[in-house]
């Protein structure tokens, strides 16, 4: 056994074989605490170990986390350096080509690609990184030196920002590793649509390209459609509706950086398809369109994360249930409502019923015809090229 990793152990209650099949995560409950392990330096790594002292692989831990420990290696002695990463890397970067004709997509998601906390979004000779995580943190020299040596960009930015940081415990940062930081947003074709991601100042890394799958669905459902985006950011599903034919979008944000992007993705998209924005608390948009008496095909919200940990659930799903109220009133009969949520401690059972509640209060039947999505705690997780947090439903409002 590696002598220079500590050892870590689960408690006895706490169900090693969730471990052994895959879960890569280790909740600071699920293990014995004391001075000894409190004391660990965040990002350093730490060999697990069950209640019978059988070794579960070697895991990155962060006493300052929920997440006391994430999952790197079944080998003890793995060495997490620059070849390590680029394997890793090398690994991601293989699948995606298979998936993707340009070079702009989600290089590194995370648990999926056996990353833990890891995002890094591609742009073309452009990289993103986002590290979530305080392991990555420790070693982001050994990670940029394996993408210089695997993809040879010209420029790295590390965005170190967000609400996934500040639940590590980690300071908020952006600057750059490599290159200079871009002085335009980036031109992004995805769907057929055209997007424009600031990288420099916008929200995570300037796009949601974990969206993309769930934008196709929905923009097969909105040719000849009115399409109202909620929660747009640069304009996520209503671009791609407007690429496949929609009648007419309109987007509602509260920054107006990005429904300004999304004016500019409109007009590079399809300019003859009349696009409206609305800047306004997303909550306040839709009241004010419910009492106007307005009402649109296709509906969709996409919110951000109001349950990203166990103590916030119950009012993340509250909102997540008001979102949906709002939202039903607001969809034409036979038209289609589009539900979205990215919160870590609102799993899918959970999240659909806070819907399908919001939904119930206007009196209104919906048929659910699509559910989409999945994260660490999916059973298919580890083998999915794009999977995340996200859960995505998909009604018929009748």
């Amino acid at each position: 056994m590696h002598s220079d990793h500590p050892v870590i152990r689960l408690k006895p209650k706490t169900n090693a074989q969730r471990v052994r099949h895959g879960f890569p995560w280790v909740y600071d409950n699920e293990l014995v605490t004391d001075r000894r392990t409190k004391a660990l330096r965040p990002g350093s790594l730490a060999i697990l170990h069950d209640h019978a002292q059988n070794v579960l692989g070697l895991f990155a831990v962060n006493p300052n986390s929920k997440i006391f420990a994430r999952k790197l290696s079944d080998d003890v002695e793995t060495v997490i350096d620059a070849d390590w990463f680029a394997q890793k890397i090398t690994r991601a970067l293989a699948l995606r080509a298979q998936l993707y004709s340009e070079p702009y997509y989600r290089l590194v998601h995370a648990e999926a690609d056996h990353l833990p906390g890891l995002i890094v979004d591609r742009f073309a000779d452009l990289l993103v990184i986002q590290p979530n995580a305080a392991w990555v943190d420790d070693l982001l020299p050994a990670l940029v030196e394996a993408l210089k040596a695997v993809i040879a960009p010209t420029s790295i930015v590390v965005n170190g920002a967000g609400r996934a940081r500040v639940l590590e415990g980690l300071d908020e940062t952006r600057r750059m590793a490599l290159g200079d930081m871009p002085t335009d947003a980036i031109e992004v074709s995805m769907n057929g649509a055209v997007y424009f991601a600031d990288v420099a100042e916008g929200q995570k890394t300037g796009i949601f390209y974990d969206q993309r799958p769930n934008h196709n669905f929905v923009q097969n459902l909105s040719a000849g459609k009115t399409v109202l985006d909620v929660f747009s950011h640069v304009g996520g599903f209503g671009l791609a509706a407007m690429a496949h034919g929609a009648a007419s979008v309109t987007c509602v944000d509260g920054s107006q950086l990005a429904l300004d992007l999304a004016l500019r993705g409109a007009a590079a998209t399809n300019p003859a398809v009349p696009f409206d924005t609305i800047k306004d608390d997303a909550f306040d948009a839709m009241a004010g369109l419910v009492a106007d008496d307005k009402t649109f095909d296709v509906v969709v919200c996409d919110p951000p994360a109001f349950a990203p940990q166990k103590a916030s659930r119950e009012a993340g799903l509250r909102a997540y249930e008001r979102v949906a109220r709002l939202a039903s009133i607001l969809v034409a009969d036979g038209g289609y409502l589009t539900l979205c949520s990215c919160s870590h401690a609102a799993d899918m059972e959970r999240f659909r019923a806070a819907c399908i509640r919001g939904i119930g209060r206007t009196g209104r039947q919906a048929q659910l015809i699509f559910t989409g999505g999945a994260g660490p705690d999916h059973p298919h997780h580890m083998a999915l090229a794009e999977s995340s947090y996200l859960k995505t439903l998909v009604f018929r409002m009748q």
